[in-house]
């Protein structure tokens, strides 16, 4: 299965054979680790980073920064205020606010130690997001293609409105151009939020053992990547190749990360939780949309 899907190079098919081949062949549980996963996106990435040109990739972060940052205080806020009205459990309003304001899964697991999340409420936040990846990465492209949006408006709009990174590549290397390195580039800019989110959970939570941040160090290889890149002087031969590896990787990841999900999981949802997680993406949806095209 992980074969067919790099093989036909489509990263919503990666995704669901890798649910697929979990949920059918009943593996056990981190059979594929989810290390692996992370592994082949992060090497994609950095992959991108030289292809970008320095001086773009640091004048589109200084665009998009500002309205980056609304966005994620405006989701966050709004997750915080719909938890409440939905009285939901508020570890679970948090982690589902978390994710979908900043980086999905790695945001929620992030802080689910420091929060002190049950097991379950950890498994049902992921469920729900890997869920809401898969549509992403089938409605997103054609949404962006039917409206007529730039590769540059798109790469914007998928780095803040969906949830995961590797979600995000997929859905960029779906619309095509250069969306990819404009995506990677602003996604990694709103990961960047999780170290001021450790930070003020820890202060509500006064417990120092848990604390630590664990900072996402591959971003610095990357900025690297787009320092050097440049230096190498890759011809159009050498860009169309790194492009074609970095595509790669990132079907590969979506397999392994579409391994992580089985029925289990999924049983576990609630109503209430999905409506929260739902009503949520639909206002990153829409804020996102707006933020790009009014005021940009």
């Amino acid at each position: 299965m992980a074969f067919s899907s790099i093989l036909i190079g489509s990263p919503l098919l990666a995704l669901v054979l890798g649910s697929a081949f979990a949920i059918i062949s009943r593996i056990p549980k981190n059979f594929i680790d989810k290390s692996i996963g992370t592994t082949f996106l992060q090497m994609a990435i950095i992959i991108i980073g030289l292809t970008v040109t320095a001086s773009n990739a640091f004048e589109l972060t200084a665009k998009y920064f500002p309205y980056i940052s609304i966005f994620v205080l405006l989701v966050l806020s709004v997750g915080v205020f719909l938890s409440n009205l939905l009285k939901v459990d508020k570890k679970i309003g948090i982690l589902i606010a978390s994710g979908t304001a900043i980086c999905g899964a790695t945001a929620m697991a992030a802080i689910a130690p420091l929060i002190k999340a049950k097991p379950r409420d950890l498994l049902v936040s992921l469920a729900i997001i890997f869920i809401f990846n898969a549509i992403a990465i089938g409605i997103f492209p054609l949404i962006g293609s039917s409206i007529g949006m730039s590769y540059e408006q798109f790469g914007a709009w998928i780095a803040m409105a969906i949830h995961d990174t590797g979600s995000v590549m997929g859905a960029a290397m779906a619309f095509g151009g250069d969306t990819t390195e404009i995506a990677a580039t602003l996604k990694l800019g709103r990961t960047l939020w999780l170290i001021p989110l450790i930070l003020i959970l820890g202060i509500f939570y006064k417990d120092r053992s848990n604390s630590k941040i664990k900072f996402p160090f591959f971003i610095f290889i990357f900025v690297l990547a787009i320092i050097v890149g440049p230096g190498l002087n890759l011809n159009q031969q050498n860009l169309v190749f790194l492009d074609f590896i970095s595509d790669t990787f990132v079907v590969a990841a979506l397999f392994c990360i579409g391994t992580q999900i089985n029925s289990e999981s999924i049983k576990e949802i609630d109503s209430k939780t999905f409506t929260l997680a739902l009503g949520l993406w639909i206002v990153a949806l829409l804020a996102s949309y707006l933020l790009i095209n009014l005021f940009l």
